[in-house]
């Protein structure tokens, strides 16, 4: 019987992957997977709400957080390596039918999975600020950052800088944006901080630069499909969204205001949504 929230670890792979597990474990399954440079940590609200009716698992990625990083990144910092490890995940906890919830590079791997391997398993797919095709100026903005990651004297001064680059994000209360803080720093030998993740996840883009053109992939999709949508999003385009709407699985589309790329996830009014979809 699971309530947590609790930490595990798993190796997959010869990899070790951090998780963290909410809610009963006799209820329904739901993968929550984050961002490209961010970890599970930052579903911390919307795991509370949806614990109470769900088995939530929420994997640190292999590069980030609590998890591994990996000895060969150029092959292994890519949708088909992330989903790999994804199934295996599923396949260890005897996951025969289950929901998925990503946020960006998350909800990427949901569609890789959804069109693949967890084909037949995954019955509803949440798609946080991300489509079958990105757009490049995004990109451009990501890697900008998240290839150098800067260093920090003091925990302070990293909030400073995360404050800046996911502005997007929306509106986080003060207390949301020192847990964000904490839950994805790690210090380095000198003393100094910096963000918790492999700066060579951003290998992702010049070693598979197909891995986010996924149309072939979005049209065969079986499953229910809810996509949202920051009203300022530079990743999502608003016609991508529109043609989400017309092929392959016709996803709902909901546009969330005051946010760009991508939604935190983490107030009433975004935890309706999912949580009405995936009751659907």
């Amino acid at each position: 019987m699971t309530v947590g929230p609790h930490s595990r670890y798993i190796t997959l792979y010869d990899r070790e992957i951090h998780y963290m597990e909410w809610g009963q474990d006799t209820a329904p399954p739901v993968v929550l997977a984050h961002g490209l440079a961010r970890t599970g940590r930052d579903f911390d609200d919307l795991a509370v709400q949806l614990s109470k009716q769900y088995r939530l698992i929420v994997p640190d990625m292999l590069g980030r957080g609590l998890s591994q990083w990996s000895p060969e990144p150029e092959t292994e910092y890519c949708l088909a390596f992330y989903a790999k490890l994804m199934t295996a995940l599923c396949d260890a906890l005897k996951f025969q039918h289950l929901r998925w919830v990503g946020t960006s590079m998350g909800g990427a791997i949901g569609l890789y999975l959804a069109a693949g391997t967890l084909r037949d398993r995954i019955s509803h797919l949440v798609l946080n600020d991300i489509g079958p095709e990105i757009g490049h100026a995004a990109v451009t903005r990501i890697r900008s950052y998240a290839g150098t990651p800067p260093s920090f004297t003091c925990v302070t001064e990293l909030e400073a800088y995360f404050r800046t680059i996911y502005k997007p994000f929306g509106s986080l209360t003060d207390q949301q944006w020192r847990r964000l803080t904490e839950t994805s720093f790690r210090r380095l030998p000198d003393g100094r901080i910096t963000p918790h993740y492999d700066p060579n996840i951003v290998l992702q883009f010049e070693a598979h630069p197909e891995d986010y053109i996924q149309w072939m992939a979005y049209d065969s999709l079986k499953v229910r499909a809810l996509c949202l949508r920051g009203i300022d999003s530079d990743l999502l385009l608003p016609e991508t969204a529109m043609a989400m709407t017309r092929r392959g699985p016709h996803a709902q589309v909901i546009t969330i205001p005051g946010c760009g790329h991508a939604p935190a996830l983490n107030v009433p009014e975004q935890f309706q949504p999912i949580e009405d979809f995936l009751k659907s």
